[in-house]
């Protein structure tokens, strides 16, 4: 017989989604316990996984919070756990510390509603003969980003004492630690060695790359509670890194008087333990109100704990109501696929993830793997390329804050170039969040040092914003300074070969990275010279004098090219190896570099570059997949561009339940943004034939549909100040047709 209290609790939630089609809904059953790979919940300032209990203390994180401990390499330093909640019975065991099974857990389901950001569990929690309805709610706000919190309701089925624990849980350092900022990469597996550690995945979410991707510390540097007050309040600080603070502000069911409330602290565990007495099959809701802060951002321990109160003074009701608006206003702009419920599905899941891992109107970068340990937190040229143009059109004030990164750390480029005897600016391969050093480890110092088409990458994305804002002050003050250094850095970079009459660059590390020292890396070139070529642009938007070698060297720059085709790099090195990316040729095709070029020769690059990567043994990747398809598309190939597309639904790289994309079938590198984005640019440029042009958002290439979808809606998207709606659907003759319409209606441009 199903109990009163779920019916209730199935009743709310039904009706909390009434507005949500079921794309924007994932769920857990006690069938996912064993393959569970974590969820998220985060406004792009602080993140938490989620927990099959729903009370778990999870891994939880801040934006560019590093742990910078000398030897190693910038990481992100995990913050004391705060969504920790549990509960016993007097006298029985503790609901976190029971095994994940059904004799203690009964009528599971957990919700991940992705529409509103929160996270809902309910189950009968059974210890002996006593047992207890438990349902939670979770959520980190997207309307006041320092708050996050939990309502947790429970209805025992017995009469009696029960105890429950709002917790702080600081996490011990990461063992062992390695210097993977000074040794190499025979030293780094003889370390591995001798702690018997392997770089293989750990089914179901771990990464191949775990033993390295281990996270930074956080260091507790007081901890404070008040029983009588119901709160709890930490200061803290990331090793050698910035200071943080949270504050706890625990509310009780109304009317009931605890037998006692205490403060815990037991090594890393600060908790608020409430006793009380309770009734059976009566409803006691108690919510956890949290606060967070970091350096830069916000204030310290007093001032959370003063916000947490705050918060709890307005009730959860009003927390959860704001926060529904919050990303109800996010999902005003959104990718709608009618036909398709399974692309729909993991279109949603790919914005979600995006939208709670990227902060608006801020300066701080992007990690490849949001804010988790995956590629240590690091901003590489997937920030600029791969996620910047999935936020553009969509949430312009996410994507600014990309763009920002780049030229709040300028300074730090133009030291390194400077440090080389080179001119301008030379970003990092592997960027610190916070102040965009460079923390590439030494095993892979050759990727530091040689993949530089970073930094095409890097300007590229400065101009496409302007394109798309038309903000003229912005390109003076923030994207002009980065424009011209990275055009000075190519300019040093590049050598006149005179016996040919060319500029070449040498020595470079592909796209394709196993070719680590070839010259005249294609993607490398291509995106020098239209850096070179947006240099002179700018110039003369703001009305000054470009230097004269800008477009000299674009002009004479060498794009390798023979039977018709352009090549992966120079001729004089032999493409015959078995790598991961197989051919690099798809990225000239991605919507933002578009290398000029006409259609024959288009389809024989595609052609060409099939060859290698259908040949190809090595385990696919996810960030390959819309390149290819975007290619196809511009090809004119749209069978293929949709059946590339289609891998990124079926090629087992996107996580159950909660749809977390990874960045191979096998090595569960999570929370992989780069490949989420790749596929909402597939959609929002790829399949509309969508480009960012001077003269605006123009139809350069013909539209597509993928067999199975009716039609394909971008809407609320933001363009020069004006609201756009843009469809492509099925003309009477079969063919898609593309329309743009203004839609002043449906809000106001962001800036």
């Amino acid at each position: 017989m199903k109990r009163i209290a779920f019916a209730l609790f199935a009743l709310v939630m039904a009706h909390a989604s009434a507005a949500t089609d079921a794309s924007f809904v994932l769920q857990a059953s006690a069938a996912d316990w064993s393959r569970y790979f974590p969820g998220q919940l985060g406004n792009g300032y602080a993140s938490t996984l989620t927990a099959p209990r729903g009370t778990e203390a999870a891994p939880a994180y801040l934006v560019a919070l590093m742990d910078r401990t000398p030897g190693d390499m910038a990481r992100p330093a995990v913050v004391p756990a705060w969504s920790g909640i549990d509960y016993r019975a007097a006298g029985g065991g503790w609901l976190n510390a029971a095994p994940l099974d059904a004799a203690h857990f009964q009528d599971y389901a957990q919700t991940l509603d992705m529409h509103d950001g929160t996270l809902a569990t309910r189950y009968v929690y059974r210890d002996g003969e006593r047992a207890a309805d438990i349902e939670v709610l979770s959520l980190v706000s997207q309307a006041s980003p320092h708050l996050a919190g939990s309502r947790l309701t429970l209805t025992p089925h017995f009469d009696g004492r029960i105890e429950l624990s709002f917790a702080l849980d600081a996490w011990a350092p990461h063992q062992p630690r390695f210097a993977l900022a000074r040794i190499d990469d025979a030293e780094m597996h003889r370390e591995l060695d001798k702690y018997r550690l392997k770089l293989e995945p750990v089914a179901p979410a771990t990464p191949d790359r775990a033993a390295l991707w281990y996270p930074g510390t956080t260091e507790a540097l007081a901890r404070n509670g008040d029983a009588a007050q119901l709160t709890l309040r930490l200061s803290g600080r990331a090793a050698n890194g910035a200071t943080m603070a949270e504050a706890v502000a625990v509310a009780l069911p109304q009317g009931v008087q605890p037998v006692s409330t205490r403060v815990v602290r037991e090594g890393l565990h600060l908790a608020l333990v409430v006793t009380m007495d309770v009734r059976k099959h009566q409803r006691y809701a108690f919510a956890k109100f949290v606060a967070v802060s970091r350096a830069g951002w916000g204030g310290d321990a007093q001032a959370d704990l003063a916000l947490a109160v705050q918060a709890r003074a307005q009730g959860f009701d009003a927390l959860l109501h704001a926060q529904r608006e919050a990303w109800d206003a996010l999902w005003k702009s959104d990718v709608v696929i009618d036909g398709d419920p399974a692309a729909q599905r993991i279109v949603h899941a790919d914005l979600y993830y995006l939208l709670s891992n990227v902060t608006p109107d801020t300066a701080w970068g992007a990690g490849a793997c949001g804010l988790t340990p995956g590629y240590a937190g690091h901003v590489f040229w997937d920030s600029d390329t791969w996620v910047f143009p999935a936020l553009l059109l969509l949430h312009p004030e996410r994507a600014k804050s990309l763009v920002a990164f780049r030229a709040r750390t300028l300074p730090a480029a133009e030291a390194r170039a400077r440090t080389r005897g080179l001119r301008g600016a030379m970003y990092p391969w592997e960027a610190d969040p916070d102040d965009g050093s460079s923390q590439t480890p030494h095993s892979a110092r050759a990727l530091d040092e040689r993949e530089i088409h970073v930094n095409g990458d890097v300007a590229i994305a400065q101009w496409q914003y302007w394109l798309a804002s038309g903000d003229k002050d912005w390109l003076k003050q923030s994207g002009w300074p980065v424009i011209r250094a990275v055009a000075d850095f190519w300019v040093s970079r590049a050598t006149w070969v005179a016996a040919k009459r060319r500029y070449e660059i040498a020595h470079v590390t592909s796209v394709d990275e196993d070719y680590s020292d070839v010259p005249n890396d294609t993607y490398t070139n291509a995106v020098a010279r239209k850096s070179l070529q947006i240099a002179d642009a700018a110039a003369a938007v703001l009305g000054v004098r470009p230097d004269p070698r800008w477009a000299a060297v674009a002009h004479e720059l060498y794009l390798p090219f023979a039977d018709g085709h352009h090549l992966d790099f120079d001729p004089s090195v032999p493409h015959n190896r078995d790598t991961w990316g197989g051919s690099s040729l798809p990225m000239l095709a991605l919507p933002s570099l578009d290398l000029p070029m006409d259609t024959a020769v288009r389809r024989r690059d595609y052609a060409y570059a099939l060859g290698p990567i259908e040949h190809s043994s090595r385990d696919p990747n996810s960030m390959g997949l819309a390149p290819l398809s975007i290619a196809a598309a511009t090809a004119g190939d749209g069978a293929d561009a949709a059946k590339w597309f289609e891998r990124n639904l079926e090629a087992h790289v996107v996580q159950p339940p909660f749809d977390v994309r990874t960045e191979t079938a096998h090595n569960n590198t999570g929370y992989f943004l780069t490949a989420g984005a790749g596929m909402l640019q597939n959609i929002a440029y790829g399949f509309t034939g969508l480009r960012i042009e001077p003269k605006g958002l123009v139809p350069a290439y013909p539209p597509l549909l993928p067999a199975r979808w009716n039609a394909l809606t971008l809407r609320n998207l933001v363009f020069r100040g004006r609201l756009y709606d843009i469809s492509v659907r099925r003309g009477t003759d079969g063919k898609p047709v593309l329309s743009m319409t203004a839609t002043p209606s449906t809000g106001s441009p962001r800036p």
